[in-house]
C-alpha cells in the first residue's frame, strides 16, 4: 500500500487560527484512508527534523495543504522546509543545477486555500496577467522538482474569507481525490 505524508503547513497568528486548512487536512484524511497509509505532521504543533526526514524518506506522496499568506507559504512551513530539505538526502550535487534531486520516485501534490477569486487567474486582465495558478506558485514547484518529485495535479480553494463554503470546498476536494487518486 502506498503512502502519503500529508502536512498542514498553516501558521496561525489572531486573524488565522488555522480551522479551513484543519478541516481541509481532515477531509485528505477521510478519502485517502482505507486505500493508503497516512502519516500526518502539523506544521504548527512543532515537529523533530529526524522525524520528518524519515516521513518524507517512507512517504511515496507528499501532500501539502497549506494557506497562501503573501503570495507563498508561511514562515513556519517555509522554516520547516529549510530544516528538513538536507542535501545527501534530498538532493546531491549535479553538473546541471536542479537535476541532482534524490526523491525521484516520489510524486507531491499543492493544496491552498487562497483569499484571491479563482478569477484572477488565467485572465488576462486581472493581477496575474494571464498566468495559471500553477505558474503564480510555481517557485514551490520547482522546490520539489529541485528534490526530484513529480507534481499531482494542484487543488485549491479561493475567497476563503469572503465567502467560506465549507460543504462546496469539501465536494471539490472530494472530486479532486477521486480525479487524483482514485479513492
Amino acid at each position: 500500500m502506498k503512502r502519503i505524508l500529508l502536512i498542514n503547513g498553516h501558521e496561525g497568528y489572531n486573524k488565522s487560527k488555522g480551522n479551513l486548512n484543519q478541516t481541509m487536512l481532515d477531509e485528505w484524511k477521510v478519502q485517502l484512508e482505507g486505500s493508503y497509509e497516512l502519516d500526518t505532521t502539523i506544521v504548527d504543533d512543532g515537529y523533530d527534523v529526524e522525524e520528518e526526514i524519515e516521513k518524507w524518506k517512507q512517504a511515496d506522496i507528499i501532500l501539502m495543504q497549506t494557506p497562501v499568506y503573501w503570495f507563498s507559504i508561511p514562515g513556519k512551513f517555509k522554516q520547516y522546509i529549510d530544516q528538513v530539505f538536507m542535501d545527501n538526502i534530498f538532493f546531491t550535487g549535479s553538473d546541471r543545477y536542479g537535476h541532482g534531486g534524490l526523491f525521484t520516485n516520489k510524486e507531491y501534490m499543492l493544496s491552498f486555500t487562497w483569499n484571491a477569486p479563482e478569477s484572477i487567474f488565467n485572465n488576462e486582465t486581472a493581477f496575474y496577467e494571464g498566468r495559471s495558478l500553477d505558474e503564480a506558485m510555481l517557485h514551490l514547484h520547482k522546490m520539489n522538482q529541485y528534490i526530484g518529485m513529480k507534481p499531482l495535479p494542484t487543488f485549491s480553494i479561493h475567497d476563503v474569507v469572503k465567502g467560506t463554503n465549507m460543504e462546496h470546498y469539501k465536494t471539490k476536494l472530494r472530486n479532486h481525490a477521486v480525479e487524483v487518486f482514485g479513492v
